[in-house]
Formats: C-alpha cells, sequence, structure tokens
C-alpha cells in the first residue's frame, strides 16, 4: 500500500485517527461509510504499511511540572556518519530531548527539550549538551507560548 496511492476512504481513516486516536472502529467505520470489518482491514494495512506509525495520549507537560519548552540549536565539530550516529545515540538516552531534527545549514540539530523550569534546562545544558563529544556550540530559544501544537500531517 505504501507508495500506492491512497483513496478517499483510506484518507478519511487517516484523518480520523490522527485527530483521535482512540475512536472506536465501529465509529471511525460509520464516519468513513463502510462497515466495521473492512474498516478494520483497511486500518490494519495502513499500519502495515507504514501510514499509521503510532498510537499516543498527548500529555500536557505543565501539568507534569514541565514549564519550560527550550529549542537549542546544536553544532557539531564533524557531520561523518559515525559521528552522527554517536550523536543519535545520546539524544536517544536524554529524556528531557521530546524532538531532534537534523538541519541543513549553519546549524547541525533543531531539539525541543522539556524541562521542570530554567535551572533544570541549565543543568541539563552544560551536564550533558555541551558537554557531549562532537558538539561544537548551542544556542539557547526559550518558547514563551506554543500557538500551534497541531499532530501529523495536513489529510486532504
Amino acid at each position: 500500500m505504501r507508495g500506492s496511492k491512497l483513496d478517499k476512504i483510506d484518507r478519511k481513516i487517516l484523518k480520523n485517527l490522527q485527530e483521535d486516536g482512540r475512536m472506536s472502529n465501529v465509529d471511525l467505520a460509520k464516519d468513513v461509510g463502510i462497515s466495521a470489518p473492512p474498516c478494520l482491514r483497511r486500518v490494519r494495512a495502513l499500519e502495515k504499511s507504514g501510514y499509521i506509525k503510532s498510537y499516543h495520549a498527548r500529555i500536557d507537560p505543565g501539568v507534569l511540572g514541565y514549564g519550560v519548552t527550550v529549542f537549542a540549536m546544536v553544532k557539531l565539530t564533524s557531520q561523518a556518519e559515525k559521528d552522527l550516529a554517536a550523536f543519535k545515540k545520546l539524544v536517544d538516552k536524554w529524556a528531557l530531548v521530546r524532538e531532534c531534527h537534523m538541519l541543513a545549514g549553519d546549524v547541525d540539530f533543531l531539539l525541543k527539550i522539556v524541562a521542570k523550569d530554567w535551572d533544570d534546562y541549565q543543568d541539563f545544558l552544560t551536564s550533558h549538551l555541551t558537554s557531549a563529544d562532537n558538539v561544537t556550540s548551542v544556542k539557547s530559544s526559550l518558547a514563551i507560548r506554543s500557538i500551534k501544537d497541531e499532530p501529523g500531517v495536513p489529510v486532504e
């Protein structure tokens, strides 16, 4: 299915599940206009082919005490494949890093980091990020407020 063209029903399934991953198969089938058994088969096919990667709950960071979100722009000394793999391995260990994107241009990586407060972030910055092998520099930008936080991608 991946690489093949999705039909209107597949797109509706993806759109609905992206908006509400806990939606029952019966409700999903009703919304997309088919019966439950073929709907479930389509969902399983979308999962198997990689269109649907996972299901998860979106948790409010502030409720769990993570009051600070920082975007850190990281430059590395070397972008050799072994050095990139080593950096990825480090990032995977750091629970405060919620997203990591490799970029083209002046900055090598953009990290989204959550912390309890500014001191918690500074501790992470000095103890882990700036002291990591191959990290040349880190520029931090504190998020003031989030005005849009839309998961996934547009499904037409």
